[in-house]
C-alpha cells in the first residue's frame, strides 16, 4: 500500500517564540495543497518523509518538541544557505541615468 502523501509547514521568529510552531500539517489532497500555497509564496520547502511523520504529530499551533530541534534546525540551516547563495546572484539594477 503506498503511503499518502504528507506536509508540514513551520513558522519560526527567532525574536517572537522559543522554537518553531506547526502552522499547517495535512496528508493527500491537504498536503498537496500545503505545498502549493508554499509554492505560491516563495516559502523554501524540503523533502524529509520522515521528520515529516513526526512533525505531523505535533498539534496544530504548538511548538516542535525538543526531541526535533536538531533535525528542523538543519533543515532550516540549509534554506538559510540556499536563499544567502541565492541572494549573492541577485544584483541590484544600476541607477538609471538621465
Amino acid at each position: 500500500m503506498k503511503k499518502r502523501k504528507k506536509a508540514v509547514a513551520l513558522r519560526y521568529s527567532q525574536e517572537k517564540e522559543q522554537a518553531p510552531r506547526v502552522v499547517a500539517s495535512g496528508a493527500g489532497f491537504l498536503a498537496e495543497k500545503i505545498l502549493e500555497i508554499a509554492q505560491k509564496n516563495g516559502v523554501s520547502v524540503r523533502e524529509d518523509s520522515v521528520l515529516a511523520e513526526a512533525l505531523s504529530l505535533v498539534e496544530f499551533g504548538s511548538e516542535i518538541p525538543e526531541e526535533l530541534y536538531l533535525a528542523v534546525a538543519q533543515i532550516l540551516a540549509e534554506i538559510i544557505s540556499a536563499d544567502q547563495k541565492q541572494q549573492k546572484y541577485i544584483s541590484p539594477l544600476p541607477p538609471a541615468e538621465g
